[in-house]
């Protein structure tokens, strides 16, 4: 469960865009001391995350405000399945309502994507990763959303591990190949501290070979076919251990990630699950008073 309180600055910002200066609907029919209690809803079958932000958003404008979960991020979502309810003054519950739902909405989505993804390579040996195409100032809980979803995460930043690529190569070199990548590897072993990990992408088997007997810890096949793929790992398979992890990336769809995880990859990396992930659908309602 994650702790919102290091995203509080995040979301008093994300409330203030919304509410602005004040809600004039709920200014004009409510007394400041009006209380009311609303229930958020799940509306479709899903995977929940985002939960604790509820609290910590109603609770920006109401600091007595009340949150009862009755699930937990990670957990199973439903059409009409009361997920919390919140107990406070109106005037806050219904200014925050719209920021918190937006929230856990986008959250829910990407975990239930994961878990989709998760899902579709079930029994078979394989890692499915997020990428680094999150949205800007979201990483952090869009990488949460992931694990939520039963996924993980690939790097969180760019110096948490050295990755080659094809622009790297260009803008070292002029140029890329076999050669480029192997002299790109040789300087990044050299200049990096001993087991800093390093990633490299290639494009075609050249480009694996070139590798395949350098000191690297992820080779990223990008775009592979199934055939090709299965040739990589068989390639990766004859060398002595310690081999690299071989990851398959590019393109990778819920249509096709089983037959690429069945190819023997060990790792398979979706950037969809942050970039392509539609929101999942629930919403708030409140409850009839007298």
């Amino acid at each position: 469960m994650i702790d919102p309180t290091p995203f509080l600055p995040f979301l008093a910002t994300a409330l203030e865009e919304d509410l602005g200066n004040g809600d004039r609907t709920s200014l004009a029919l409510l007394p400041e001391t009006r209380r009311t209690t609303a229930d958020l809803l799940g509306r479709v079958n899903g995977v929940l995350s985002g939960l604790p932000f509820l609290e910590a958003l109603v609770r920006i404008l109401d600091p007595e405000a009340e949150v009862e979960s009755f699930l937990e991020d990670g957990a199973a979502l439903s059409d009409g399945v009361v997920v919390a309810t919140v107990r406070g003054r109106a005037r806050a519950v219904l200014g925050s309502e719209r920021t918190a739902l937006n929230v856990i909405r986008r959250l829910s989505g990407i975990a239930t994507l994961a878990s989709r993804f998760v899902a579709a390579v079930a029994g078979l040996p394989v890692k499915i990763l997020d990428t680094r195409k999150t949205t800007p100032g979201w990483r952090e809980l869009e990488k949460y959303a992931v694990r939520c979803g039963g996924a993980e995460n690939h790097r969180r930043r760019l110096d948490d591990a050295a990755m080659l690529k094809e622009n790297h190569l260009l803008a070292a070199f002029g140029r890329t190949g076999p050669a480029a990548i192997a002299e790109a590897v040789r300087r990044l072993r050299s200049t990096l501290p001993d087991g800093f990990p390093i990633y490299v992408e290639v494009e075609n088997e050249e480009e694996l070979a070139a590798v395949a007997d350098e000191r690297v810890d992820v080779i990223m096949l990008d775009g592979f076919d199934l055939d090709g793929l299965r040739r990589a790992v068989a390639t990766i398979h004859a060398r002595k251990a310690p081999r690299p992890l071989l990851e398959a990336t590019g393109g990778v769809t819920l249509e096709t990630v089983r037959a690429i995880a069945e190819t023997g990859v060990d790792r398979i990396s979706v950037g969809a699950l942050t970039h392509s992930a539609p929101a999942l659908d629930l919403s708030m309602r409140h409850r009839r008073h007298d």
